[in-house]
C-alpha cells in the first residue's frame, strides 16, 4: 500500500487536469478492452518466449536469457509462476499459464477504459494500469473500505495524507520494513467510483517529481513498477515483479 504523498494537494482528486502528450503512440485502445491492441504484439513476444523455452539459454536466437527483452522476460516469468502454486496466489493452481477467472475478466472489462483514459495521458500501456489495478484491489474482490464499510473505490492503495480533504477510511495493509512484512492499519482515501480512483492515481503520477521515471514506459510493466518503487510508491521489494507477472497473465489471456 501506498504512502501519502508530499505532492498531493488539498483539492479532491476528481477535479480535471491538463492532459500530457506521451513521449510514443500507445495504439488505438477501444473501451470494449484490450483485445485488439494487443494481438499482433503478443504473437510475435509468444513466439519469443517459446523458443527461449524450448532452447533454452543457449538458443541462437537469442544467446542466453538475458537477452530477452522486459516484455519476453515478463512473460517468461508469468509461465514460471502460473506452474508453481507459490507464483500468483490470486490464479488458480491447476489453471493454464495467462487463464484469468470469470470475475478477474469481468474485472478487467470494467478498468478497461478508465485504464485506456490514464494510460494514454501517463504513456503507459493500459494493460500495465490494468495489472496494478488487479494488483492493488485483488481484482477487485479485497477492496478497501470507506468509515462506513463500503467499497472505497481505491483501486491503488493510495493513503489519505494530511493535505487529503476527501473521504477516507482505516483499514489493515501490509507494508515492508528492513524486508520483514509488518501488520497495520493505515488511513485511506475513498472515492464515489473507480474512475476517481484512475483520475486520482493520474494525478499523483504526473504531479510528483519522484515517479517521473514511471512515465511514459509503455508496455513495460517491470520498467514502471520500478519507477513506482524508486519514487517510494511501495515498500514491498518485490511489487515491481509483482506487477510485471500479473501485466503478463493480462497479456497473454488477450493473445
Amino acid at each position: 500500500m501506498r504512502l501519502p504523498d508530499p505532492f498531493t494537494t488539498a483539492t479532491p482528486a476528481t477535479a480535471p487536469t491538463a492532459a500530457t502528450q506521451p513521449t510514443a503512440a500507445l495504439g488505438a485502445t477501444s473501451p470494449a478492452g484490450f483485445g485488439a491492441v494487443y494481438n499482433e504484439l503478443g504473437r510475435s513476444l509468444r513466439q519469443d518466449v517459446q523458443q527461449f523455452i524450448e532452447q533454452g539459454d543457449s538458443g541462437e536466437a537469442f544467446g542466453g536469457a538475458s537477452t530477452l527483452n522486459a516484455e519476453a522476460r515478463a512473460r517468461l516469468a508469468t509461465l514460471n509462476g502460473m506452474r508453481s502454486p507459490a507464483g500468483n496466489p490470486d490464479a488458480p493452481t491447476d489453471a493454464p499459464a495467462g487463464a484469468l477467472t470469470g470475475p478477474q475478466q469481468a474485472f478487467l472489462e470494467q478498468v478497461a477504459p478508465l485504464a485506456a483514459e490514464a494510460g494514454a495521458r501517463l504513456g503507459v500501456s493500459p494493460h500495465v494500469l490494468a495489472a496494478q489495478a488487479a494488483l492493488e484491489s485483488g481484482w477487485g474482490q479485497r477492496p478497501l473500505r470507506d468509515a462506513q464499510g463500503a467499497d472505497s473505490h481505491n483501486l491503488f492503495g493510495l493513503k489519505a495524507g494530511k493535505a487529503w480533504q476527501g473521504a477516507s477510511g482505516d483499514n489493515t495493509t501490509t507494508e515492508y520494513a528492513d524486508g520483514e512484512a509488518v501488520s497495520e492499519v493505515a488511513r485511506f482515501r475513498a472515492y464515489d467510483d473507480p474512475s476517481a480512483s484512475f483520475k486520482d492515481l493520474t494525478q499523483l503520477l504526473l504531479k510528483a517529481p519522484h515517479y517521473q521515471g514511471a512515465l511514459n514506459t509503455g508496455h513495460d510493466a517491470l520498467a514502471y513498477g520500478q519507477g513506482l518503487v524508486r519514487g517510494g510508491y511501495a515498500t514491498d521489494p518485490a511489487y515491481a515483479t509483482k506487477l510485471a507477472r500479473v501485466a503478463g497473465q493480462i497479456r497473454q489471456s488477450r493473445d
